[in-house]
């Protein structure tokens, strides 16, 4: 198969070199109707430019895959990695893992970097802070940069690979309302993620199916990360009476849960006796806590598998593919820090 190259989309496009090499780099001196003209011509031969590479010796190219994970200390990103990787390294791909941090203008910075030194294509787990913070996205859309993310971006047609989140999280509150619980409250998760608002959703879904009345309050934004959910959680709790306390809290993740538990501890309120905590994703030390996690199980492995198969299938596919949204299921897993209140 006959790789598309730079003079290609050129000659298609009736342009210079220099010009497509412009659009490619988002340079300004490019009239729009020429941009579009160029950027049309790269998705109808499906060209990817290449970045600094070079052949080795032997006539052979190295190919590589990045992943841009979120936190590289949270187990979830990590599996998930790790599942990408064996598929990658199967189909003779290396992989370069990178974490933003939760940092916005370091997970721009790496999409650029992946797109321009020839690193195939990207699995991305993306944060995102509004509408005018995708922008990095459109620009790897407009050159057509295979990438696979890890949630729904808002305003970005792309392939996705994710969890039923709606779904697992009513099935979780359906599981207390049906263990007597009557006072359930949602510790939500940053307010712009597609999972956060998906399993808010998920909540409310699960009191329409039950006696219980939903009401805005049971919604308590309160943070993923571990430092800033603990001051939170101690804030949420000293500014309430004990009658008012909920029995049961349903987390964004574990994560976010062992900071709930930690701060619990502090507080001298018991878990499950006082307040049950269910988690979310199954990270591999939930089982481990202070009170082992009950928890919504997420296929990491799985997610990072099919990541990487669908990126690679982009990659290698001489023609331009419709995108993929794949949904996979979750497994509701029971342990200590959960307490049936009707037995």
């Amino acid at each position: 198969m006959k790789k598309i190259t730079i003079e290609d989309v050129a000659k298609r496009a009736g342009v210079s070199k220099g010009t497509v090499s412009a659009v490619i780099n988002a340079k300004n001196s490019v009239k729009p109707g020429t941009r579009e003209l160029i950027l049309d011509v790269m998705k109808e031969l499906n060209f990817r430019p290449r970045g600094m590479a070079r052949n080795l010796k032997n006539g052979n190219q190295d190919k590589s895959i990045g992943v841009i994970i979120k936190d590289l200390n949270y187990p979830f990103y990590t599996t998930i990695a790790l599942g990408a990787k064996e598929y990658a390294n199967n189909k003779g791909y290396s992989m370069i893992i990178a974490s933003s941090e939760n940092d916005h203008e370091c997970e721009k910075k790496f999409t650029h970097l992946f797109s321009t030194k020839d690193i195939k294509g990207a699995i991305i787990a993306p944060l995102v802070e509004g509408s005018a913070e995708i922008e990095h996205l459109f620009k790897l859309k407009m050159i057509n940069y295979p990438f696979v993310l890890l949630e729904d971006v808002k305003g970005i047609q792309a392939n996705v690979v994710a969890i039923d989140n709606l779904k697992a999280i009513k099935k979780a509150v359906k599981y207390l309302i049906d263990s007597g619980h009557t006072k359930i409250v949602h510790f939500a998760g940053p307010p712009q993620s597609s999972h956060t608002q998906e399993r808010i959703e998920g909540f409310r879904d699960a009191f329409s199916e039950s006696p219980l009345v939903f009401n805005k309050d049971m919604i308590i934004s309160i943070g993923s990360r571990h430092d800033e959910s603990l001051g939170n959680t101690l804030k949420y709790f000293k500014n309430r009476n004990r009658e008012d306390f909920p029995t049961a809290i349903v987390c964004f993740n574990d994560q976010q849960a062992l900071a709930v538990i930690t701060a619990l501890k502090e507080l001298n309120i018991r878990v499950p006796d006082d307040i049950s905590i269910i988690g979310n994703d199954d990270i591999y030390y939930a089982k481990v806590y202070p009170v082992p996690l009950t928890t919504i199980r997420a296929p990491q492995y799985e997610i990072g598998r099919k990541a990487a198969e669908i990126l690679i299938r982009n990659i290698e596919a001489s023609t331009l593919l419709p995108t993929e949204r794949i949904v996979l299921e979750t497994d509701f897993i029971v342990r200590e820090s959960t307490k049936v209140l009707n037995s």
